[in-house]
């Protein structure tokens, strides 16, 4: 049975972690959203999330992308709040029932950042350099394309990340590597000292994008959200999260998607990796935009006839 909420739409509650970038995304949301309803009143309704109290240890360590969605997404099915703004790598490739993303917004650049105040980028750097970052999947990729330098698990906000890189200590990082997306938001794209290419790194699935996310029923929350959708970068956001899905891939996984469309295809790029970079499986396929799901999901089957199956076999087995 849907519900409609036409008339209480007096407040609409949007859900946002209490991190810089992701209450830039809530305010952007809000502005986007008030744009189409001069008149709304629209609240931000900051929370933490465990994947926000836990930042001492990695993620692939306590459960991966969840961990900062569960709150938010408790309080939607609750009815706390109306919608929550996610950072589309964030999210899970299955939703709690009753919920569904109503919409994705034009997504920003969508590669990641090389930042170092010493090399101008992995080339230059020496052996034994230390080259910190948050995700396993740059990390398998880093360690299989410059194997002579050292990777370092860096976890935290984009400004406590970059601030390793001021330290003097023996904990002192050569390079960090962030999203390129986060640190325009922030007016920090002054620090990006180079761009890595989708070859040198490909992307995490969503990367680049905000998603929101809000109740299947809400008939009302859903026409005001549906109106902010960029369908271009939906259906490439689907198409990787679509490969995701059927590679069951987490945080606990190197796993890297990049879809883009040039006239009337879409195509997507995949890898699945080891976390220590010996090997990395390849795969990409192309297709008319509208069929982005099967797209998604012939990528997910080349990655693992070649060889991505036993990569995701061994790392389960690591995880038991």
């Amino acid at each position: 049975m849907q519900t409609d909420t036409r008339n209480k739409l007096a407040i609409l509650r949007i859900g946002t972690r209490k991190s810089a970038l992701a209450l830039w995304q809530a305010e952007f949301v809000r502005a986007l959203l008030l744009q189409h309803s001069p008149g709304a009143n629209i609240e931000l309704v900051p929370m933490v999330t465990q994947g926000d109290r836990r930042l001492e240890v990695a993620l692939s360590e306590i459960g991966g992308k969840g961990l900062f969605t569960k709150e938010l997404e408790q309080a939607l099915l609750e009815g706390r709040i109306d919608l929550a703004v996610h950072s589309m790598k964030d999210v899970t490739s299955f939703l709690p029932d009753g919920l569904h993303i109503g919409a994705v917004l034009e997504r920003a650049d969508a590669r990641d950042a090389f930042v170092s105040n010493l090399y101008p980028g992995l080339d230059a750097m020496p052996p034994g350099a230390l080259v910190g970052t948050s995700s396993l999947r740059r990390q398998s990729q880093i360690r299989h394309a410059w194997p002579h330098l050292r990777v370092v698990g860096l976890r935290g906000n984009v400004d406590s990340r970059l601030a390793r890189l001021k330290d003097d200590g023996t904990q002192r990082l050569d390079a960090v590597i962030l999203a390129a997306a986060g640190l325009m938001r922030l007016g920090l794209e002054g620090r990006i000292t180079r761009l890595l290419t989708l070859s040198e790194s490909l992307p995490s699935a969503g990367q680049g994008a905000i998603g929101i996310e809000c109740r299947a029923d809400d008939i009302t929350v859903n026409d005001h959200v549906s109106r902010l959708n960029h369908e271009p970068t939906s259906r490439c956001v689907g198409a990787e999260r679509a490969m995701n899905a059927m590679l069951e891939g987490g945080c606990q996984v190197p796993i890297g998607g990049y879809a883009d469309i040039a006239g009337d295809v879409l195509r997507l790029r995949g890898l699945v990796g080891d976390p220590d970079g010996g090997q990395i499986v390849r795969a990409q396929s192309e297709g008319p935009p509208k069929q982005f799901l099967e797209i998604g999901r012939a990528v997910a089957r080349d990655l693992l006839a070649g060889g991505a199956s036993l990569i995701l076999k061994q790392l389960a087995q690591r995880h038991v």
